[in-house]
C-alpha cells in the first residue's frame, strides 16, 4: 500500500481519484496496526524492507522506483512509525519521496529532507556511509554501527525501545564530528540569546520589512539634490522625482507623493545655490498634481476604483493640491459616485476655497455651470464679503438652480450689500426665487424690505400667487410689520366690500396667520373677532394663531 501510495503521488495530482483513493487505502491499512500496537518498526536492506526480522517487500532493481533502495542508499536503515502519523504527516513523507525521486546529485539527500519535515510522529535511525563498512550491520541480535544515530521529530517516549543506553547516546552528543556545527555546543554559552533578545530580534526584522523604501528613496534624492549644487546632477533629479511621482500615483501610494511633495518644497527652500530653473522646478510639483488632466485622471480612477485608499492616505495628497486644483475639485464634486470619495474631496474643497478666497471668487464666472454653482455654495458657506457682487450679477442674470443657490448663498453672507441683492430679488419674476428671497429675509429681520412686502400684500399682484407664496410674503409681512399692518390685515380678515362680499378663503387664512406673527393685543383682537367664522379654512387659520405661544396665553 506504501509503494502505491507514494507512485500514486509521484505520477497524478492531488485532487485526482487515483491519488486521493491511494492515500486513504494506505491510511485504512494503519488502522489494523494501532488496534495492537503503537509503533510500526521497519527495517531496509537494499532491496528488501523487513517487520520483525521478516521480508515484507522485496525489490531486487536498483533505481528511483525502488522503495528499499531509497532509504538504503542515503543511510536509513530503520524507520518508526508512532500512532498519529497517518493522520497529519503521510503526505509529508510522501512528498520528500518524490522529491528524492527526482533529485540531482547536487541536491539534498533523504536524511536532510526528513530533518527538515520536522516530523512529530516519525522517527528514523541511519548510519555514517563513511563508516558502514567496517562495521556489521543488523537486525534483532546484530549489532548496530557505533556511528548510527536516531532523529524524530518530537520528544522520545517513555518506555521507547532504543538499541543502545543513554550513556552512549549522551556520549555520542558530546562528540563533535569534524565539520559538523552541534547547536548543543552553544546553547547556554555566553553569547547565546535569551527570549528577550530573540523577540527584539523578531520585532526589528518586522519593523524593517515593512518600512515604506519609497520615502527613503526620496529623501535621499532630495538630500543629493540639496548637497550637490551641480546643474547637471540636480537636472537628473528632477526628472528621477517626476518619474517616481508618477509611478507612485499609479500604484495608488498617496501618502508617499504627499511626502515627495511636502519635502520637496523643503528642499526648494533650504537648497544653497540654486538656480531659478531648479527653484521653479522643485515648485512646480504639486502644480502639476494641481493641473486640471493630472487631477481629472486620478479622481476618475479613485471614484472608478472598487477599493479606495485610507482616508488618511487621500486627505495627506489633497492636502498638497494648489489653487489651481479648485476649479477641478468643484467640478468633480457633482460627478463623484462613490460618497467616501466625495466625502473626502468636500474637505479638500473646504480648505482650498477657504486658503484661496480669490480664485473662489472668480469661479463663480465660471462658463463650467457645476462649478460656478459649487463656487456659490461655497463662498455663501465662507460667508465671503467679496463674492457679493459677482453672486449678484448671477442672481440676476443665472439659471434658475444657480439663482435659487445664490439667494441661499447672499442670505449666508447676510452683509448689507448682500441683502440689498436679496431685497430686489423679491419682485423677481421667477416664484422661487420670490419665495427664497423673501424668507431669507425674514430669517434675517431685514426691515428695509417691509416697504415691498407692504405693496405686495395691498397688492393686486398676490392674489393670483399660489398658496405657498401667499402664506411666505404674509409671514414675513406679519414678522416684521408689527401694529402698523394690523389695520390693513383686519380689513382683509373682517371687512366687506361695498356689497357685502369678503376676500376669498386663502387670503384671509393668510392675514390670519400675518396677525398670529404680530402678536400684539390689537392683532389677537382682529383674530378673536374671527374665531366663530362660518369659513372651515379661515376659521382654522385664526385657531391655529390664537394658539400660538403668546396668543394662547393671552
Amino acid at each position: 500500500m506504501f509503494g502505491k501510495a507514494a507512485r500514486a503521488h509521484q505520477l497524478y495530482l492531488p485532487n485526482n481519484p487515483v491519488y486521493q483513493a491511494a492515500q486513504e487505502t494506505l491510511r485504512a491499512g494503519f488502522l489494523p496496526i494501532w488496534e495492537t500496537t503503537d509503533e510500526l518498526v521497519l527495517s531496509f536492506t537494499e532491496s528488501e524492507v523487513k517487520y520483525a526480522g521478516e521480508t515484507v517487500l522485496e525489490e531486487k532493481t536498483r533505481g528511483s522506483d525502488s522503495l528499499p533502495w531509497i532509504f538504503f542508499k542515503d543511510g536509513v536503515r530503520e524507520v518508526r512509525f508512532l500512532r498519529g502519523f497517518d493522520q497529519d504527516e503521510l503526505p509529508r513523507l510522501l512528498t520528500i519521496l518524490q522529491r528524492i525521486r527526482k533529485a540531482s546529485p547536487d541536491e539534498d539527500d533523504l536524511l536532510t529532507m526528513l530533518w527538515e519535515g520536522d516530523f512529530l510522529f516519525l522517527r528514523y535511525r541511519y548510519v555514517d556511509l563513511g563508516v558502514e563498512a567496517t562495521v556489521p550491520l543488523g537486525e534483532g541480535g546484530e549489532a548496530l554501527a557505533a556511528s548510527e544515530t536516531e532523529q524524530s521529530g518530537g520528544e522520545r517516549g517513555a518506555g521507547e525501545r532504543i538499541p543502545y543506553s543513554q550513556a552512549q547516546a549522551e556520549a555520542e552528543l558530546q562528540t563533535s564530528k569534524p565539520g559538523v556545527v552541534n547547536m548543543a555546543d552553544f546553547d547556554g554559552t555566553l553569547y547565546f540569546l535569551d527570549e528577550r533578545e530573540i523577540e527584539y530580534l523578531q520585532r526589528e526584522i518586522r519593523r524593517e520589512y515593512d518600512t515604506d523604501l519609497r520615502q527613503n528613496v526620496v529623501s535621499m534624492l532630495l538630500d543629493i539634490f540639496e548637497q550637490q549644487p551641480d546643474p547637471s546632477v540636480r537636472d537628473e533629479v528632477g526628472d528621477v522625482l517626476d518619474s517616481l511621482m508618477l509611478h507612485m500615483l499609479s500604484a495608488g501610494q498617496f501618502h508617499n507623493v504627499a511626502y515627495l511633495i511636502r519635502e520637496a518644497n523643503v528642499a526648494s527652500q533650504r537648497a544653497t545655490e540654486l538656480l531659478p530653473a531648479h527653484h521653479e522646478r522643485l515648485a512646480q510639483i504639486p502644480a502639476r498634481l494641481s493641473s486640471a488632466d493630472a487631477l481629472t485622471q486620478l479622481l476618475q480612477s479613485l471614484d472608478e476604483a472598487s477599493d479606495l485608499p485610507s482616508p488618511g492616505d487621500l486627505l495627506e495628497l489633497f492636502d498638497q493640491l494648489r489653487s489651481g486644483a479648485l476649479s477641478t475639485v468643484l467640478e468633480w464634486l457633482s460627478r463623484l459616485q462613490n460618497p467616501r470619495l466625495r466625502t473626502l474631496l468636500e474637505q479638500a474643497a473646504a480648505r482650498l476655497a477657504s486658503q484661496n478666497t480669490g480664485e473662489l471668487v472668480k469661479l463663480i464666472a465660471s462658463p463650467q455651470r457645476e462649478v460656478a454653482l459649487e463656487a456659490i455654495r461655497r463662498a455663501g458657506a465662507l460667508r465671503t464679503p467679496a463674492a457679493v457682487l459677482p453672486i449678484a450679477k448671477v442672481l440676476g442674470e443665472g439659471d434658475a438652480e444657480l439663482r435659487v443657490a445664490s439667494v441661499a448663498a447672499l442670505a449666508e453672507i447676510g452683509s448689507p450689500s448682500a441683502l440689498q441683492s436679496l431685497e430686489r430679488a423679491v419682485e423677481d419674476g421667477e416664484r422661487d426665487i420670490r419665495i427664497a428671497a423673501v424668507r431669507a429675509l425674514q430669517a434675517r429681520g431685514y426691515r428695509p424690505v417691509l416697504a415691498r412686502l407692504d405693496a405686495m400684500v395691498k397688492g393686486r399682484g398676490i392674489r393670483d400667487a399660489d398658496l405657498t407664496e401667499k402664506m411666505v410674503v404674509f409671514e414675513a409681512y406679519g414678522s416684521l410689520c408689527g401694529d402698523s399692518g394690523v389695520a390693513a390685515l383686519e380689513t382683509m380678515l373682517n371687512g366687506k366690500s361695498l356689497f357685502g362680499r369678503r376676500e376669498d378663503s386663502e387670503l384671509r387664512a393668510c392675514a390670519a396667520v400675518a396677525l398670529g406673527r404680530i402678536n400684539t393685543p390689537a392683532a389677537l383682537e382682529s383674530l378673536r373677532k374671527a374665531s366663530s367664522e362660518k369659513d372651515v379654512v379661515v376659521r382654522n387659520a385664526v385657531n391655529r394663531a390664537l394658539r400660538g405661544p403668546t396668543g394662547g396665553a393671552a
